[in-house]
């Protein structure tokens, strides 16, 4: 952010994609929260609820590709703006389900699924506008910005969502995470803009400095033409162990997403008020180390290049948060628990910009579709969690649960040692 960039629109941009990052979070893990209450007004089991966590993940995992190609061609303003609209609709719906409905279990599925297909759009299309808006010696920073809304949206849901749920009900809380989703739609079209060039607010030095830094072409919205093809982006090798240390990443974050509450309350036996306050303990905790991890992954970029600036500092916090994991497994206190598993969180939120930044380098014009299938993987691994994870406790006790998402993220740290963050799509090295 030097005075030689000429304007900081671009980090204003970035703010916004960090709200809609939050929303969207706030969206997704507010049924965590609600679950216990949820579970007992419908009548579904613990196994039922991992299918309905499953139904949203798959939905989202899916159609990661798809919403990334739609943002490249047809922008990411747009795109964003719709699948706001989208979240918000279904989310209020969520609240509306009878509790004599006997399809209510049937239709809660239905309606994760296209809660799941909404929210798709959000990370993709966010990092096609990284790759219009960021010069990637900035990329690093701006992803962690973006992600820490992640963090600050999934730690925002347990407090705000209990002290609804304690006064008007479960129902009330979708409700108001709906309308504070719309809110956000108003702000989004007011100030947000595709590309530097459309802004009224960007200066003539700024749009200079990032179109200098992009490392694409400046003419806007990428044509078909010009764009990757599914081809190429499937056989680039570089895209593939990003893609399965993404599914590594998944599977620990998800516990989080889906499990963590219902575990502070129904498994260690915290009260409503004390799962509300700990369970927002691991979403500050990726919040911070989401924005730390990437302004020291640019840091050490510019100093020593990619493979100590990217790869490092991922497969170092993979690892420590794989140490965490299964540290918390041997503690007994559901207070200190909670802290450890904190503190596993935030060791994965390192690596997190590494992923998004990565893939911006290498998609370049292609960066939504890019990111859009290593983000595939990122899903599919948290819908696996969310399902696989209430059959391994009944099978081998909670312990096991977390010990397997241990293990995930020692395998995604070991991927990141055999990513060359040089290569690029045609099988070249750009050093």
């Amino acid at each position: 952010m030097s005075r030689a960039s000429g304007g900081y629109v671009r980090w204003m941009m970035v703010g916004l994609i960090f709200l809609v990052a939050a929303v969207s979070y706030l969206d997704r893990t507010n049924i965590s929260i609600a679950a216990p209450a949820l579970k007992l007004d419908l009548g579904i089991s613990d196994v039922q609820l991992g299918t309905i966590f499953t139904a949203f993940v798959l939905g989202y995992a899916l159609t990661q590709p798809i919403a990334g190609r739609l943002a490249d061609r047809f922008g990411a303003y747009r795109v964003i703006a719709l699948g706001i609209v989208w979240w918000s609709v279904i989310t209020a719906i969520t609240g509306l389900i009878s509790a004599t409905f006997a399809g209510a279990f049937a239709l809660m599925v239905g309606i994760r699924l296209l809660l799941g297909i909404g929210e798709s759009v959000i990370f993709p299309a966010s990092n096609r506008l990284v790759a219009n808006w960021v010069p990637s010696s900035e990329r690093g920073l701006a992803n962690g910005l973006i992600f820490a809304g992640v963090g600050f949206g999934a730690g925002v849901a347990p407090p705000l969502v209990t002290v609804i749920m304690a006064e008007h009900g479960w129902r009330a809380a979708f409700y108001a995470s709906s309308a504070i989703g719309i809110v956000a739609l108003a702000i989004w079209l007011l100030l947000a803009r595709e590309r530097p060039d459309t802004h009224p607010f960007v200066k003539p030095e700024e749009r200079a400095y990032i179109e200098a830094g992009r490392g694409i072409a400046s003419e806007g919205v990428a044509s078909e033409a010009r764009m990757l093809s599914w081809g190429a982006i499937l056989a680039s090798r570089q895209i593939r162990l990003l893609t399965l240390s993404y599914f590594c990443f998944g599977y620990v974050a998800y516990i989080f997403f889906t499990w963590f509450f219902t575990y502070l309350s129904s498994v260690r036996g915290l009260d409503l008020k004390s799962s509300g306050i700990y369970g927002m303990l691991p979403f500050i905790a990726m919040a911070i180390a989401s924005s730390l991890g990437g302004y020291a992954s640019d840091k050490l970029t510019a100093r020593f290049g990619k493979r100590i600036g990217r790869c490092m500092p991922a497969a170092i916090g993979m690892a420590l948060a794989g140490l965490f994991v299964a540290l918390a497994t041997q503690v007994a206190d559901a207070r200190l628990a909670a802290v450890v598993l904190a503190l596993g969180s935030g060791s994965l939120y390192l690596s997190q910009s590494a992923f998004w930044t990565l893939s911006a380098d290498l998609g370049k014009s292609s960066a939504g579709s890019v990111s859009g299938v290593m983000n595939m993987g990122n899903q599919i691994g948290g819908a696996t969690v969310a399902q696989v994870t209430p059959i391994i406790a009944a099978g081998f006790g909670w312990n096991g649960s977390f010990l397997a998402a241990a293990i995930a993220a020692i395998v995604g740290a070991v991927t990141w040692l055999l990513i060359d963050p040089n290569a690029t799509l045609d099988g070249t090295r750009a050093e």
